[in-house]
Protein backbone atom coordinates (compact mmCIF):
# COMPACT_ATOMS: atom_id res chain seq x y z
CA UNK A 1 0.00 0.00 0.00
CA UNK A 2 0.93 3.64 -1.06
CA UNK A 3 0.55 6.81 0.45
CA UNK A 4 2.07 10.43 0.46
CA UNK A 5 1.67 12.95 2.26
CA UNK A 6 0.98 16.80 1.32
CA UNK A 7 2.15 18.91 4.20
CA UNK A 8 2.16 22.80 3.90
CA UNK A 9 3.74 25.21 5.90
CA UNK A 10 3.31 28.75 5.87
CA UNK A 11 4.61 31.64 8.19
CA UNK A 12 3.23 35.41 7.62
CA UNK A 13 5.74 37.72 8.34
CA UNK A 14 5.45 41.42 8.78
CA UNK A 15 8.70 43.62 7.97
CA UNK A 16 9.80 45.89 10.31
CA UNK A 17 8.67 49.46 9.94
CA UNK A 18 12.21 50.85 9.92
CA UNK A 19 13.55 48.86 6.78
CA UNK A 20 12.29 49.61 3.12
CA UNK A 21 13.13 48.06 0.29
CA UNK A 22 14.45 50.98 -1.69
CA UNK A 23 17.37 52.65 -3.10
CA UNK A 24 17.73 49.92 -6.26
CA UNK A 25 15.86 47.73 -8.60
CA UNK A 26 18.28 45.10 -7.51
CA UNK A 27 16.60 44.91 -4.05
CA UNK A 28 17.18 42.01 -1.73
CA UNK A 29 14.03 39.70 -2.24
CA UNK A 30 13.08 36.71 0.06
CA UNK A 31 11.99 33.29 -1.42
CA UNK A 32 8.45 32.74 0.02
CA UNK A 33 8.81 28.88 -0.11
CA UNK A 34 10.78 25.84 -1.44
CA UNK A 35 9.91 22.48 -2.52
CA UNK A 36 11.10 19.24 -0.94
CA UNK A 37 10.39 16.45 -2.33
CA UNK A 38 8.83 13.58 -0.71
CA UNK A 39 10.16 9.76 -0.71
CA UNK A 40 6.83 8.94 -2.16
CA UNK A 41 7.15 11.27 -5.12
CA UNK A 42 4.71 13.86 -3.51
CA UNK A 43 6.15 17.41 -2.43
CA UNK A 44 6.05 19.82 0.42
CA UNK A 45 5.99 23.47 0.63
CA UNK A 46 7.82 24.87 2.91
CA UNK A 47 8.32 28.54 3.89
CA UNK A 48 11.73 29.72 4.24
CA UNK A 49 12.54 31.38 7.63
CA UNK A 50 13.91 34.32 7.12
CA UNK A 51 17.78 36.26 8.38
CA UNK A 52 18.56 38.12 11.72
CA UNK A 53 18.18 41.58 11.58
CA UNK A 54 19.48 43.72 10.07
CA UNK A 55 18.65 41.53 7.06
CA UNK A 56 15.35 40.59 9.31
CA UNK A 57 11.71 40.68 8.63
CA UNK A 58 10.01 39.52 11.79
CA UNK A 59 8.02 42.42 13.13
CA UNK A 60 9.53 41.55 17.00
CA UNK A 61 12.21 43.95 16.63
CA UNK A 62 13.85 47.44 14.97
CA UNK A 63 16.32 47.32 12.56
CA UNK A 64 19.31 48.47 14.76
CA UNK A 65 20.57 50.66 11.67
CA UNK A 66 17.89 53.57 12.32
CA UNK A 67 17.56 53.13 15.66
CA UNK A 68 21.15 53.55 17.50
CA UNK A 69 20.71 53.27 20.71
CA UNK A 70 18.45 50.76 21.06
CA UNK A 71 19.49 48.55 24.24
CA UNK A 72 20.68 50.77 26.09
CA UNK A 73 18.05 52.87 26.09
CA UNK A 74 14.62 51.95 25.36
CA UNK A 75 13.19 55.34 24.18
CA UNK A 76 15.47 55.51 21.01
CA UNK A 77 18.72 57.45 19.97
CA UNK A 78 21.27 58.21 22.72
CA UNK A 79 24.57 59.30 23.15
CA UNK A 80 26.27 56.59 23.22
CA UNK A 81 29.15 53.67 21.88
CA UNK A 82 26.66 52.40 19.58
CA UNK A 83 26.47 55.64 17.61
CA UNK A 84 29.59 56.93 18.31
CA UNK A 85 31.29 53.99 17.49
CA UNK A 86 30.11 54.50 13.13
CA UNK A 87 32.16 57.74 13.47
CA UNK A 88 35.61 55.61 14.33
CA UNK A 89 36.86 55.12 10.82
CA UNK A 90 40.60 53.57 10.29
CA UNK A 91 41.65 54.73 13.49
CA UNK A 92 41.27 58.44 12.38
CA UNK A 93 39.94 60.62 15.25
CA UNK A 94 35.69 61.36 14.75
CA UNK A 95 35.02 63.94 13.08
CA UNK A 96 33.30 67.76 14.19
CA UNK A 97 30.19 68.11 15.36
CA UNK A 98 30.40 70.76 12.22
CA UNK A 99 31.53 68.37 10.02
CA UNK A 100 28.40 65.81 10.53
CA UNK A 101 26.02 68.16 10.03
CA UNK A 102 27.40 69.39 7.01
CA UNK A 103 26.82 65.80 6.05
CA UNK A 104 23.13 66.70 6.29
CA UNK A 105 23.94 69.86 3.98
CA UNK A 106 26.00 68.63 1.31
CA UNK A 107 26.07 64.29 -0.22
CA UNK A 108 29.29 65.81 -2.09
CA UNK A 109 30.55 66.22 1.31
CA UNK A 110 29.30 63.04 2.84
CA UNK A 111 30.92 61.04 0.44
CA UNK A 112 34.24 63.03 0.90
CA UNK A 113 34.48 62.07 4.48
CA UNK A 114 35.28 58.40 5.61
CA UNK A 115 33.36 58.40 8.27
CA UNK A 116 30.46 59.80 6.40
CA UNK A 117 30.48 57.32 4.31
CA UNK A 118 30.93 54.84 6.94
CA UNK A 119 27.55 56.28 8.24
CA UNK A 120 25.68 56.18 5.42
CA UNK A 121 27.13 52.85 3.85
CA UNK A 122 25.66 51.75 7.33
CA UNK A 123 22.12 53.00 6.24
CA UNK A 124 22.32 51.69 2.92
CA UNK A 125 22.57 48.24 4.62
CA UNK A 126 19.44 48.92 6.67
CA UNK A 127 17.99 49.62 3.19
CA UNK A 128 18.94 46.61 1.48
CA UNK A 129 21.42 49.11 -0.92
CA UNK A 130 24.63 48.72 0.27
CA UNK A 131 25.78 47.64 -3.38
CA UNK A 132 25.95 50.88 -4.76
CA UNK A 133 28.08 52.33 -2.36
CA UNK A 134 30.60 49.38 -2.65
CA UNK A 135 30.43 49.57 -6.25
CA UNK A 136 31.19 53.26 -5.87
CA UNK A 137 33.85 52.78 -3.94
CA UNK A 138 35.35 50.04 -5.77
CA UNK A 139 35.79 52.44 -8.88
CA UNK A 140 37.21 54.84 -6.50
CA UNK A 141 39.71 52.54 -5.60
CA UNK A 142 40.21 50.90 -9.24
CA UNK A 143 41.37 54.83 -10.18
CA UNK A 144 43.64 54.55 -8.18
CA UNK A 145 45.78 51.57 -9.84
CA UNK A 146 48.61 51.72 -12.23
CA UNK A 147 49.84 48.75 -13.01
CA UNK A 148 47.51 47.47 -16.16
CA UNK A 149 47.61 44.01 -14.93
CA UNK A 150 45.86 44.73 -11.44
CA UNK A 151 43.39 47.19 -13.70
CA UNK A 152 42.41 44.40 -15.81
CA UNK A 153 41.66 42.26 -12.64
CA UNK A 154 40.25 44.60 -10.96
CA UNK A 155 37.76 45.63 -13.27
CA UNK A 156 36.79 41.94 -14.23
CA UNK A 157 35.86 41.38 -10.20
CA UNK A 158 34.01 44.60 -10.12
CA UNK A 159 31.97 43.70 -13.22
CA UNK A 160 31.41 40.14 -12.23
CA UNK A 161 30.40 41.38 -8.71
CA UNK A 162 28.44 44.73 -9.69
CA UNK A 163 27.45 45.00 -13.46
CA UNK A 164 26.74 41.24 -14.11
CA UNK A 165 22.73 40.13 -14.23
CA UNK A 166 24.16 36.86 -12.38
CA UNK A 167 25.34 39.11 -9.37
CA UNK A 168 23.20 39.19 -6.07
CA UNK A 169 24.80 42.71 -5.65
CA UNK A 170 24.07 43.60 -9.09
CA UNK A 171 23.71 47.83 -9.46
CA UNK A 172 20.83 49.40 -11.36
CA UNK A 173 22.01 51.00 -14.57
CA UNK A 174 19.98 51.72 -17.82
CA UNK A 175 20.90 50.17 -21.20
CA UNK A 176 23.16 52.97 -22.66
CA UNK A 177 25.61 52.65 -19.39
CA UNK A 178 26.01 48.76 -19.73
CA UNK A 179 26.51 49.19 -23.24
CA UNK A 180 29.49 51.76 -22.47
CA UNK A 181 30.59 49.00 -19.82
CA UNK A 182 30.76 46.28 -22.04
CA UNK A 183 32.64 48.19 -24.60
CA UNK A 184 35.21 49.51 -21.91
CA UNK A 185 35.72 45.78 -20.77
CA UNK A 186 37.54 45.25 -23.63
CA UNK A 187 40.47 46.99 -22.74
CA UNK A 188 40.09 47.71 -18.95
CA UNK A 189 41.50 51.26 -17.60
CA UNK A 190 41.10 52.71 -14.70
CA UNK A 191 38.38 54.92 -15.85
CA UNK A 192 36.19 52.00 -17.41
CA UNK A 193 33.26 52.47 -14.84
CA UNK A 194 32.75 56.05 -14.74
CA UNK A 195 29.55 56.49 -16.41
CA UNK A 196 28.39 53.24 -14.16
CA UNK A 197 29.93 55.29 -11.36
CA UNK A 198 27.86 58.86 -11.92
CA UNK A 199 25.12 56.80 -12.09
CA UNK A 200 24.92 55.29 -8.71
CA UNK A 201 26.24 58.56 -7.33
CA UNK A 202 22.85 60.04 -8.41
CA UNK A 203 21.01 57.37 -7.65
CA UNK A 204 22.31 57.43 -4.14
CA UNK A 205 21.87 61.22 -4.35
CA UNK A 206 18.76 61.54 -5.32
CA UNK A 207 16.91 58.49 -3.68
CA UNK A 208 18.91 57.29 -0.63
CA UNK A 209 20.51 60.33 0.77
CA UNK A 210 16.85 62.76 1.47
CA UNK A 211 16.08 59.67 3.73
CA UNK A 212 19.07 59.11 5.42
CA UNK A 213 19.08 63.06 6.20
CA UNK A 214 16.00 62.24 7.67
CA UNK A 215 16.71 58.87 9.48
CA UNK A 216 17.22 58.40 13.78
CA UNK A 217 20.48 56.89 12.55
CA UNK A 218 21.83 60.64 11.15
CA UNK A 219 19.32 62.73 13.54
CA UNK A 220 21.35 60.84 16.48
CA UNK A 221 24.55 61.95 15.35
CA UNK A 222 24.10 65.45 14.61
CA UNK A 223 22.19 66.45 17.85
CA UNK A 224 24.95 65.11 20.37
CA UNK A 225 24.93 68.55 21.68
CA UNK A 226 22.73 71.69 21.34
CA UNK A 227 22.97 73.34 18.31
CA UNK A 228 20.26 74.61 15.21
CA UNK A 229 18.66 71.85 13.21
CA UNK A 230 19.89 70.12 10.13
CA UNK A 231 20.06 72.68 7.29
CA UNK A 232 18.01 72.37 3.98
CA UNK A 233 20.05 69.73 1.57
CA UNK A 234 22.40 71.61 -0.40
CA UNK A 235 21.86 70.87 -4.16
CA UNK A 236 25.39 69.62 -5.16
CA UNK A 237 26.19 68.58 -8.12
CA UNK A 238 27.00 64.25 -8.53
CA UNK A 239 30.40 63.54 -8.69
CA UNK A 240 32.39 60.36 -9.62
Amino acid sequence: MSCSVTERVSENRAGPAGCRLRGSTNNLTTPSSKVLATSSGSTAVANLRNKPCCLCWCCCCSCACLTPGKGNDENGPTKNSNTTDLLICDGEPPPSLEEIRSWGRSFDKLMRSPAGRKVFRDFLRCEYSEENILFWLACEELKRECSPEAVEEKARIIYEDYISILSPKEVSLDSRVREIVNRNMVEPTPHTFDEAQLQIYTLMHRDSYPRFVNSALYKSLAQQQPGPETETVESDGPHG
